[in-house]
């Protein structure tokens, strides 16, 4: 899967912590970014059940986002709950 360039900046835009473009290290935008490849490669494996190499790299992705969620929670819960209010995101 590829995501395009201008994909990334609306993404880091409207869910970086400082509303740049350029902010892509902040917590909030990785979890917003992963968030979209999660939830393209689960419409994936809706229709290709047996690609198992997808469904690891889609486990991995949400192991990588749930480590990013805890951090979040364990630093700055207001940040936290937001970003899961933002994204729609339940634990």
């Amino acid at each position: 899967m590829y995501i395009y360039k201008e994909l990334k900046q609306e993404i880091f835009e409207k869910y970086g912590h400082s509303k740049v473009a350029t902010d892509t290290g902040s917590a909030e935008a990785q979890i917003a970014l992963f968030t979209y490849r999660i939830n393209h490669l689960t419409e994936h494996l809706k229709v290709q059940r047996k690609d198992y190499s997808t469904r690891m790299g889609l486990q991995r992705l949400v192991g990588k986002r749930r480590r990013l969620l805890d951090y979040l929670k364990n630093t700055e819960i207001d940040r936290y709950r937001n970003v899961i209010k933002e994204l729609g995101i339940r634990k």
